[in-house]
């Protein structure tokens, strides 16, 4: 733009689109491919079983399905940050916004959930709460699987008349969460 040239405002606008498109598109991907891919298709359940088992160790062999979503997102930015045309900055939001579904699911999933590693104050929101039951509650199998979904985890269950259920869990995991709060100030 040093040229003179004006500012690419379609450019960012797609870009930006694109990039909010890429994160709600991503979890409807993860939604469909959880289920038909990796519970439904037994070479794909051979991996994903990883994570439905006690983890030995840091990994377990369903991190894979991390790569196999950034090794696109990463060409994807790197070819949209190396064209400098609508073209590229439509694949560099494309891009970006499957790498910022990749952190979310990531701090949501792994950290929140499993407690692979701490995530602050985050846990303490309503919305987290109810997206960490529901996956709680597909990790037990109860309603076949559901939710698939991560992010609207809570509106799959709630499409399936499980709503009042999660509500329940929910209540019990704050009341326990209050309760394990006040025995610890308690022995200070």
């Amino acid at each position: 733009m040093s040229d003179g040239a004006p500012f690419p405002w379609l450019d960012m606008a797609c870009t930006l689109a694109l990039v909010g498109g890429g994160v709600f598109g991503m979890e409807m991907w993860a939604r469909w491919a959880h289920k038909a891919l990796w519970h439904d298709f037994e070479p794909g359940w051979s991996l994903h079983k990883s994570h439905h088992e006690p983890r030995v160790g840091p990994f377990e062999a369903n991190d894979v399905y991390a790569l196999v979503n950034a090794i696109p997102a990463m060409g994807l930015c790197l070819y949209g940050f190396i064209t400098p045309s609508l073209a590229g900055s439509l694949c560099f939001g494309a891009g970006l916004g499957i790498t910022l579904f990749g952190i979310m699911y990531m701090f949501i999933h792994d950290g929140l959930v499993h407690r692979r590693f701490p995530v602050g104050p985050i846990a303490d929101l309503p919305s987290m709460k109810r997206i960490v039951v529901a996956h709680r509650i597909h990790h037990t199998e109860k309603y076949g699987g559901v939710p698939f979904g991560m992010f609207f985890g809570p509106q799959e269950l709630e499409a399936i008349g499980a709503g009042p259920e999660l509500d329940r869990l929910v209540a019990e995991a704050e009341a326990a969460s209050k309760r394990a709060a006040a025995a610890g100030s308690s022995s200070k």
